[in-house]
């Protein structure tokens, strides 16, 4: 087995040459989200991964193997419930609810402008449905948000020497770590049919709907 015990976020600083040529790992977010587990690459060999506790790796990553050699990582299509907004009769702003709802149960959650993406919950699937958006259930690489405070484990925060006025206090200007996520969005999964209840079906792109009076 082949020891990896560093990671280079976004192959940041490694030459495209080097990039093209590493192997390759696919790895849901079950298993990125780990600092210590096992993988096969592209090349068939066994890798044995060690990074610091509370490492986060994310699609685009690079592990560096104890012999030198690179692999890229590659976030696997995995299943996942997609959340968008009702064409008919929501508004993009209906986002914003959901994605606060589903916060407010600790629940990973991908932020895209016109959709979010989370691990099945049927549960939730409904609750969301109950708030006219639309829920389908897809296969596509899971790139949950960040918390805003994760471990500082350098891998995938940066510092910045911003300097923020605060009323009310005399304290000295401060850096402040903000996490940033991959600037490559991963493509749309193959559509599956959605598993969650559709009992309400509002109108020709909806997949819900109720008796109004409009």
């Amino acid at each position: 087995m082949l020891s990896v015990n560093k990671l280079v976020a976004q192959g940041r600083g490694l030459s495209i040459a080097l990039l093209k040529r590493a192997a390759t790992v696919d790895l849901d977010w079950d298993l990125r989200q780990k600092s210590r587990f096992e993988a096969t690459d592209s090349a068939g060999r066994r890798l044995g991964v060690f990074l610091p506790r509370g490492t986060v790796v994310r699609g685009g990553d690079v592990l560096v193997a104890e012999d030198g050699s690179l692999v890229r990582v590659q976030a696997a299509p995995q299943p996942v419930l997609v959340v968008r907004h009702c064409p008919d009769h929501g508004t993009p702003s209906d986002l914003l609810r959901a994605a606060y709802h589903l916060g407010n149960r600790h629940v990973a959650v991908e932020l895209k402008p016109d959709h979010l993406k989370f691990e099945p919950d049927h549960v939730l699937g409904e609750m969301l449905q109950r708030m006219h958006l639309v829920v389908s259930e897809e296969l596509a690489p899971f790139e949950p948000e960040g918390g805003a405070y994760a471990a500082q484990d350098g891998a995938h925060t940066q510092e910045h020497g911003h300097v923020h006025a605060h009323e009310g206090t005399h304290e000295p200007p401060h850096g402040h770590a903000h996490a940033h996520p991959s600037a490559s969005a991963p493509p749309r999964g193959k559509p599956l049919p959605v598993a969650v209840a559709s009992a309400h079906v509002h109108g020709p792109g909806c997949g819900h709907g109720h008796d109004h009076d409009h």
